[in-house]
């Protein structure tokens, strides 16, 4: 599954145990009403959103998780994750991009 969005916020990487950290990115996808969606990176895929910046825009390929949770007074709780395996980067603001300029100088002071 692929989402196609603009980069509202990166998240610190959480260490969440020795052995496991995770990263929250919120997108926004530009629709009628814009959503913003947040997505979940794990272990190694928390580095994907390093070079990155807010206002970059990424296709993040994702696979939704859910998860059944039960509390102690014994009500069932349902979760959804959107985890992101892989990132395409479209635009990349913190890119430099050459700017052209109108003017030429031929050394005249006019």
């Amino acid at each position: 599954m692929e989402i196609k969005g603009i980069i509202k916020k990166i998240g610190a990487v959480k260490q969440v145990s020795d052995k496991f950290k995770t990263r929250d990115v919120i997108l926004t996808v530009e629709d009628k009403f814009p959503q913003h969606l947040l997505i979940q990176c794990s272990q190694e895929k928390v580095l994907l959103f390093d070079n990155l910046s807010v206002g970059s825009q990424v296709i993040a390929h994702i696979n939704l998780r859910g998860k059944e949770w039960t509390n102690a007074q014994g009500e069932v709780k349902y979760f959804n994750t959107l985890e992101c395996w892989r990132l395409e980067v479209l635009s990349n603001i913190n890119e430099s991009t050459p700017t052209l300029s109108n003017e030429v100088s031929d050394g005249l002071p006019f």
